[in-house]
């Protein structure tokens, strides 16, 4: 039979017993023999067959930091699919590493409630210069005064080469080398925890990479029941697929207890197919929470999902899978078209600012209504659930970077519309997130990049990305995607922060932040507290929240000329932010106090925000 999940340790792979033996578990069901070759010492150690498919050995002559590889059948000679370390490479030996002996310093560390996170998403290679975990660990402080609590990181999952977005590693256990491998990510979220930032990472459960990728040769890791934007599905539900299930439970069981992460963001789980009676996110989450129960440190579970389908994010008890959240495209894509983006490829179904007072109120824009981009209806409505399980944003990797030029938006909008969509994200009742230079206005573009050592597949990669560009009916040519300028462009510029608009635009985000966290009507994330209303023909969007006696209102003006909104209330207001304040480079001022009946003059593409007198 095979054994239950340790969730204490590690089991599959190499890992390393206390008294230091090495303790070796492969899932290896299609071979009839194998074996472990200790690189350094040039030993072959023959592994023993157990039920279902694996292989076991117990040894002393393997030492942590030591080079190995899998022998089948006396012919192929692999590296380890449960690596932890591939430092030649995806295609060269695996390192034996201990991920027990790192010296934890964050046992004070609590993990903040869901619904506290305000996220900031980094790209390591891109992030600093040096392009490593310890480069993102001298901006901590910076992202401590930005007001960040909770920084997201992109795969780093060993993938082909130096460069890459992460979604083409192939070894889901082993730490990208060239960021600085697992001490080094071990490191740093022991500093993040430490200065009072919690640590999310970008997981991809539902594909492997296309060159590095060898665990086929190993066992029925994929199925062609199923076809997904990569190929054959990999094989949650089909002969031999308890193995792979193990293989990802195991994944994610690692990061938070060896590597102390607080939550994953699951990669696109509408490409994960599944009709086990417990679907593999629903057994994620069993798992995660015995490990929560043990451990009594809490863990979360983010998705990106394009079904908008509540099952995913519905408790247990519910019969859901019990994702803790889930990213919300929708509200990107009807606040970009609102803010003036062509309404091409995906963007095509959105009609801005209706769209967008809809996905204030409702979360889903699609949530059972006929969708003409789709030529169905789509999506099913999402009101029971709260606003912490639902994350928003104006701008992330995926729609900077599958832009053909990788424009960000401090060069596709004014300063003004910069700040307005700042303040259309940080007034919503979901959780916020920002990507990497976001908060001060980075130019650099961030572009698709890959570092494949396969000529065939660089320009296949080259011809898949001019097909895609072909929806949004783009000319012209992307930047090569294998080229090193097109990474070295898309690096942060660390000096703008403290030049001209660019440092006044990092202090807007500090203190539209700090608004934020300051008033409960904004950070308490309850959407059945808020009324939503929209002029069509202005442009103009009224938001309006309130928690016990304090009332905010979002008063939002998408159009580049200045527009008059009427706030009919027996209340009286006085502002507390403005966008359009001359402090903030604008042209000028909204009045100071509301009371009963009043026409406000709104700025071109501004936000003003005011309270009731009870704050």
């Amino acid at each position: 039979m095979l054994s239950p999940l340790n969730i204490n340790k590690r089991s599959i792979g190499v890992n390393f017993t206390e008294q230091g033996a090495a303790e070796i578990l492969l899932w290896a069901p299609l071979v009839k023999k194998a074996c472990i070759r200790l690189l350094d010492s040039n030993r072959m150690l023959a592994l023993k067959k157990q039920d279902f498919g694996y292989w076991h050995l117990q040894t002393t002559q393997l030492q942590p930091g030591e080079l190995y590889s899998f022998v089948l059948d006396e012919k192929q000679e692999l590296p380890d699919p449960a690596s932890l370390a591939q430092p030649g490479g995806v295609h060269g030996p695996s390192q034996a590493i201990n991920l027990n002996d790192f010296q934890w310093t964050d046992q004070q560390w609590k993990n903040p409630s869901l619904a506290e996170y305000i996220l900031y998403e980094v790209h390591i290679g891109a992030f600093s210069e040096r392009g490593t975990f310890r480069g993102v660990e001298k901006k901590i402080q910076h992202l401590k005064s930005l007001g960040v609590n909770a920084i997201e990181i992109m795969p780093v999952a060993q993938f082909p080469g130096e460069r890459n977005w992460g979604y083409d590693g192939v070894y889901p256990f082993a730490v990208q080398h060239s960021y600085g491998g697992a001490k080094d990510l071990q490191h740093l979220v022991n500093v993040c925890h430490n200065e009072g930032i919690a640590v999310v990472l970008d997981v991809v459960y539902n594909h492997f990479g296309p060159e590095g990728n060898y665990v086929q040769q190993y066992a029925p890791y994929f199925t062609d029941k199923y076809k997904t934007p990569w190929g054959n599905a990999v094989n949650f539900d089909d002969a031999g697929c308890d193995g792979v299930r193990h293989y990802f439970i195991e994944n994610a069981l690692m990061w938070f207890r060896d590597f102390h992460i607080d939550a994953l963001r699951l990669d696109a789980v509408h490409a994960i197919k599944d009709f086990s009676p417990v679907h593999i996110l629903r057994e994620i989450r069993d798992y995660t929470d015995d490990l929560i129960r043990q451990r009594q440190r809490s863990h979360y579970l983010m998705v990106e999902l394009d079904l908008n389908d509540t099952r995913y994010i519905d408790s247990k008890d519910r019969d859901g899978y019990g994702m803790d959240a889930q990213w919300i495209d929708e509200f990107h894509h009807a606040l970009r078209v609102t803010a003036g983006e062509e309404g091409a490829g995906y963007y095509s179904d959105f009609e801005g600012i209706s769209h967008l007072a809809k996905a204030y109120r409702d979360a889903y824009v699609y949530d059972g209504i006929y969708s003409p981009h789709r030529q169905k209806k789509f999506g099913v409505k999402a009101a029971g659930q709260p606003g912490h399980q639902f994350v928003a944003f104006s701008q992330n990797h995926d729609h900077i970077g599958n832009r053909m030029l990788g424009e960000r938006t401090s060069v596709l909008t004014s300063f003004e519309m910069q700040k307005l969509l700042a303040g259309a994200v940080l007034v919503s009742p979901y959780l916020p997130l920002l990507f990497m230079g976001e908060e001060y206005g980075e130019t650099n573009p961030f572009l698709y990049f890959v570092s494949h050592s396969d000529p065939e597949l660089v320009e296949n990669v080259r011809k898949g990305r001019k097909a895609e560009f072909a929806a949004f009916h783009l000319a012209g040519e992307a930047p090569d995607p294998q080229a090193d300028e097109t990474f070295n462009q898309s690096k942060l510029q660390w000096d703008l922060p403290e030049k001209g608009h660019h440092k006044v635009l990092f202090a807007y985000y500090q203190a539209l932040i700090g608004l934020r966290k300051k008033l409960p009507a904004l950070h308490i994330l309850d959407r059945r507290l808020l009324e939503v209303s929209c002029n069509e023909a202005n442009k103009t969007l009224q938001l309006h929240r309130w928690q016990g006696d304090q009332h905010v209102l979002c008063l939002l003006n998408f159009s580049n000329e200045q527009q008059t909104i009427s706030v009919t209330t027996g209340q009286r207001w006085k502002k507390v932010f403005d966008s359009a304040d001359p402090q903030w480079n604008g042209p000028a001022a909204s009045a100071d106090l509301l009371t009963n009946i009043a026409v406000v003059p709104l700025q071109p593409e501004s936000i003003v925000i005011y309270t009731s007198d009870y704050v």
